[in-house]
């Protein structure tokens, strides 16, 4: 079954998603426009900076389209600033930050620091076999999840031991780190099998 992917492209790391769903044989194209948004079986919302992202998508139209198709359960993927764009709230967030929303969750922006204190590490990513070599950069955490929200991943060690770092909500998740990067595309296929079941139940009803 082909699907459509697209990927949010007025800021953030457009290129990198695109080259790993095209290389998964996934039909995948830069969202800025709301007309394109209707090509779309699911999105990805990537890493960049979440209150210029948010500005952008109202300046161009965006925003209401994308909180439409996102509230009505096109399966969408964030990343980084992505995650933050998904929550339903916000700590530390500028002022006036506004979320299209949809993940029942509190994330808080910039937790692991400033771009100094960006790392790499390895975690264990429910409904993998074998743990995913993650990159934070100024990366978000999740404080709090929602009854109906599925952890996927956590810090193992250090001080920040515990913090959730991966969740799915139905046909929305998101990742406080960066899968784009580097040659594992474990994850994306992931996104993309829910983008393919979210189909297949469509199809039924």
């Amino acid at each position: 079954m082909s699907v459509s992917i697209g990927v949010f492209a007025l800021q953030g790391d457009v290129r990198e998603h695109l080259r790993v769903l095209n290389d998964l044989g996934v039909d995948a194209f830069r969202v800025r426009r709301p007309e394109e948004l209707e090509r779309c079986d699911g999105l990805v919302l990537p890493g960049g900076e979440s209150t210029t992202m948010y500005k952008l998508a109202r300046t161009f139209d965006l925003f209401e389209p994308l909180a439409k198709r996102i509230s009505g359960g096109m399966p969408t993927f964030g990343t980084c600033a992505g995650m933050i764009m998904l929550a339903d709230r916000i700590e530390d967030g500028s002022e006036g930050q506004e979320t299209l929303g949809g993940l029942d969750i509190t994330v808080r922006r910039n937790a692991f620091g400033r771009q100094v204190d960006s790392f790499e590490g390895e975690l264990e990513f429910r409904h993998l076999d074998d743990p995913v070599h993650a990159v934070f950069i100024r990366a978000p955490w999740v404080e709090q999840v929602g009854p109906e929200v599925e952890v996927l991943a956590t810090i193992a060690t250090g001080e920040a031991a515990g913090r959730i770092v991966a969740v799915r909500q139905g046909s929305l998740m998101a990742t406080s780190f960066h899968p784009e990067v580097g040659s594992d595309d474990r994850i994306h296929r992931y996104f993309v099998e829910l983008v393919k079941q979210s189909q297949n139940q469509s199809v039924v009803s």
